[in-house]
């Protein structure tokens, strides 16, 4: 994880506050990969919840830290359990081997804390 940041929230306020520079410097760019984004994740003939555990899967497997915690927020944002993300990340490490791992761990403590602090929150 980032130096700056102790935890999994505080990196991904870090990260979007910083990438705010770029939306105003670059925004067809920005809104280009937001777009991406949205239409690689909406659902299909994969549901968007399986579709961000593959995602998960790959910030692992890329060690982005700042990924990890996105994508783990979304998957509490869309009612995933620790069952599925332990599966997804025990796939993820076999096809990783230990470096998956090292990140495993850090992708299943960041859905603990966004999940943590969901319970947390009361809904809107």
């Amino acid at each position: 994880m980032s130096p700056s940041a102790d935890t999994y929230r505080e990196l991904t306020q870090t990260v979007s506050s910083r990438l705010a520079s770029l939306r105003s410097s670059t925004p067809e760019v920005m809104k280009s990969f937001s777009a991406l984004g949205h239409a690689a994740t909406a659902s299909g003939v994969l549901d968007k919840k399986t579709k961000e555990l593959i995602a998960l899967a790959l910030s692992v497997a890329a060690r982005c830290d700042p990924c990890i915690g996105f994508h783990a927020q979304t998957l509490v944002k869309l009612g995933a359990t620790r069952q599925e993300i332990d599966e997804t990340l025990g796939v993820t490490t076999y096809m990783g081997g230990g470096p998956s791992l090292m990140y495993a761990a850090s992708a299943v403590a960041a859905f603990d804390e966004f999940s943590r602090a969901a319970a947390a929150t009361p809904p809107p």
